[in-house]
């Protein structure tokens, strides 16, 4: 049996630059799970991501290379941590 580990698909490289608070680049994007003017919710390799703001839109997706751009006025970027593997108890004695 092969080790978890040595199967799991490595993530993509994730980064984000800022211009004032009204144009977001960012990289390592694996999905977009939602979006509308207020709330984008993302998928990196770093865990969700939910851009907050007015006016927020999609200017360029990429998923295949993982980029992403969006324009708006941006009031709050938060990440959730990605869930480890290996459930409850992979997580108390992992």
């Amino acid at each position: 049996m092969a080790n978890e580990e040595s199967t799991r698909v490595p993530a993509r490289l994730h980064s984000l630059q800022m211009e004032g608070r009204e144009k977001l680049s960012l990289s390592g994007v694996e999905d977009v799970s939602g979006f509308d003017e207020s709330l984008i919710v993302l998928s990196t390799g770093q865990g969700a991501l939910s851009i907050r703001g007015t006016e927020l839109h999609i200017e360029r997706i990429d998923l295949p290379s993982g980029t992403l751009e969006v324009r708006g006025h941006i009031q709050e970027l938060s990440y959730e941590e990605p869930m480890r593997a290996g459930g409850l108890w992979g997580r108390l004695f992992g």
